[in-house]
């Protein structure tokens, strides 16, 4: 077996297996007998579980910085001295994702999903690996975003992006639920890329929505 046949075996095998159980309650075990390997193989090349995370992750981050870094280019050149609006960044952040070569039709809802993973459950090594090795791409759609929302204070838009990512890791990692409920409610078939077109729009209004201080809760006064 070629060693890149024996790479790819393990992380398609990591990557479903991290997607339905977690990566905590996903063992070494688990992996090599699903991709039919032994745990040396594992080892030689990868070293560790966490490095087999990275790698996971890396797989998808490394091409898709790549296509959103030209992304990015053609939009800031299309727009010139004008900075791009938040609809056309969000768009571009998007289209990068689901016009990416996909090594199978569920490529995307299984990252979607093992990037909410990354952040609900204790990884703080894969935090650090993202920051360091894909800051330039992000930082710059992050710097696109607070250019296009300048009305918004720091808490604002932080929330408001946190509240963009949970919409979007639930609706891209349940694409394919999402689908069928849809076909079998409505008879409608749809694709990922017309679940997007519905997206990027209701992104964009909440990213822009008026501003409210939320008021203070106080408790009920008793009878």
């Amino acid at each position: 077996m070629a060693q890149s046949d024996t790479v790819d075996r393990i992380l398609d095998a990591a990557e479903e297996l991290f997607a339905e159980r977690g990566f905590s309650e996903t063992s070494l075990r688990m992996i090599t007998s699903k991709a039919k390997v032994n745990l040396a193989a594992v080892n030689y090349h990868f070293g560790s579980k966490n490095a087999l995370i990275q790698s996971v992750f890396a797989r998808f981050l490394t091409p898709f910085s790549q296509t959103l870094e030209s992304a990015f280019d053609d939009l800031e050149a299309r727009c010139g001295d004008i900075p791009p609006t938040l609809e056309q960044t969000l768009w571009a952040l998007t289209e990068s994702a689901v016009r990416m070569p996909q090594r199978n039709e569920k490529g995307i809802s299984i990252f979607m999903r093992l990037l909410g993973l990354a952040y609900t459950q204790s990884q703080g090594h894969l935090r650090k690996f993202l920051e360091a090795e894909y800051s330039q791409p992000f930082g710059r759609f992050m710097t696109l975003l607070k250019n296009a929302t300048p009305q918004l204070t720091a808490v604002e838009r932080y929330w408001r992006i946190q509240f963009m990512l949970g919409a979007t890791a639930f609706t891209m990692s349940s694409s394919d639920a999402l689908r069928d409920i849809l076909q079998n409610k409505l008879g409608v078939e749809t694709t990922v890329q017309e679940i997007a077109g519905h997206l990027v729009p209701f992104l964009a209004a909440g990213m822009q929505a008026s501003g409210s201080t939320p008021s203070a809760i106080t408790k009920p006064s008793v009878a």
